[in-house]
């Protein structure tokens, strides 16, 4: 029997030179315009020599005050547990150790199946829990004019768990980017996880999260749930039971003289199956397919993991 209850983002070439900024901006390219830029006399005169007929009318009165500028933030390594390795844009990677601090774009950690890690942030707003098969890198970490702590985290593979107290400043914000869309918090304890063929599931215990795919944004609030496939809108929210449940049927099957085992299951779509300790695929109802050779006797261990960090291992014993 399979899961029932789940149904399934001069001075007029000072005022052209933040003109450029926005404008990019506005496009949605990620133009970090940092304090540490150095704008040559020449390439200030190459912006100057634009026509203003080249950018849109609407940010002629750009506000220099509102660019947000990269200072000195972190994330340090708090706990480790098994084996975990800390990486940098570089490609120089290590094992990781307690006091690390991942405080540039492209610096990350991965865990293996048996690793995990909990990160705590620079403001001590809250940590992050980072889960085994995880892999984890800083994106950006900024801070606005006024003041607001702008934090944003990749994953590529695994999940995460956050507990993030409400924040004080209304231009502060975290978060999560997945291959599939974002998910961004202003305070809460929600979990992140994603697929190997990259579907973002997201669920929240407690306060907001709001995600983003597809220039579409879905809110999902305490006690809900939600998923969003590569290249679509992310789904509606329904309840969640936060409940690594596994519900499974057997088949067996031959073919061109060969016996085989099909082990048909289904879990909750935000949960991460792992047999021997590797994620495996599911679909946006969260079933899954594995085969097996029919040897006289076969048992498996399948590890179910919601995006909240409840795990259960179950025995099957599939003859």
């Amino acid at each position: 029997m399979l899961i029932q209850g789940v149904q399934r983002l001069p001075i007029a070439q000072t005022a052209l030179f933040f003109q450029t900024a926005l404008f990019f901006q506005s496009i949605q390219i990620k133009l970090q315009i940092k304090l540490q830029i150095k704008l040559t006399p020449a390439r200030f005169a190459a912006l100057a020599t634009l026509p203003l007929t080249s950018f849109p009318s609407g940010i002629c009165h750009a506000n220099p005050s509102a660019v947000n500028v990269r200072v000195d933030r972190w994330l340090a390594v708090q706990q480790l547990s098994g084996s975990v390795t800390y990486f940098n844009a570089a490609g120089t990677s290590r094992l990781a150790n307690p006091g690390d601090r991942l405080e540039a774009i492209g610096d990350g950690i991965t865990t293996d199946k048996e690793g995990s890690a909990t990160l705590s942030i620079d403001t001590a707003v809250g940590t992050v829990e980072v889960a085994p098969n995880t892999r984890l890198s800083v994106q950006s970490l900024e801070v606005t004019p006024s003041d607001g702590h702008i934090t944003r985290l990749r994953i590529d593979q695994g999940s995460v768990h956050l507990q993030i107290r409400p924040f004080t400043n209304p231009d502060s914000r975290l978060e999560i980017e997945t291959p599939a869309g974002i998910s961004g918090v202003r305070g809460t304890e929600f979990g992140v996880s994603l697929q190997p063929n990259g579907t973002m599931g997201a669920a929240t215990l407690r306060g907001n999260v709001v995600t983003i795919a597809q220039d579409q944004e879905v809110a999902v609030p305490a006690g809900f749930q939600n998923i969003t496939v590569p290249g679509e809108s992310p789904s509606a929210a329904i309840p969640f039971a936060n409940e690594p449940k596994l519900d499974y049927q057997i088949e067996r099957t031959a073919y061109q003289g060969i016996r085989r085992i099909g082990l048909l299951g289904q879990v909750d779509p935000t949960s991460i199956v792992l047999y021997r300790g590797k994620p495996q695929p599911t679909d946006r109802e969260g079933r899954f397919v594995l085969f097996f050779p029919a040897p006289s006797r076969l048992k498996v261990q399948i590890t179910v993991t919601t995006p909240l960090g409840q795990t259960r291992t179950y025995d099957l014993d599939l003859i």
